[in-house]
């Protein structure tokens, strides 16, 4: 079973957070290994993080995780259902 996008943000901005610290920076690379092994989710990520957010190459991993926590309940900011974060996992993937 393939992680989700939402699960490998989650995952990875606490690891770099966890290894270098609250500053620490990552781009939508981060999330992927460094041979395109998952075109589908890349694009996604690319998607969300340069047409979506159109955020820099390079974003505090705190904020990337708080955007992500934030988006990934819906219920509790009023923001409609659909997030592009969770399609993967309710597409069964």
């Amino acid at each position: 079973m393939k992680q989700s996008l939402k699960e490998k943000v989650v995952q990875v901005c606490r690891r770099k957070i966890a290894q270098k610290g609250e500053g620490v920076s990552v781009s939508f690379y981060a999330f992927f290994a460094n041979r395109n092994d998952d075109p589908e989710l890349l694009m996604e990520a690319a998607t969300w993080w340069i047409q979506t957010h159109k955020l820099d190459h390079f974003e505090r991993a705190t904020k990337i995780l708080a955007m992500v926590e934030k988006e990934a309940s819906p219920e509790q900011d009023g923001t409609p259902a659909g997030n592009p974060l969770d399609a993967r996992t309710a597409e069964g993937t």
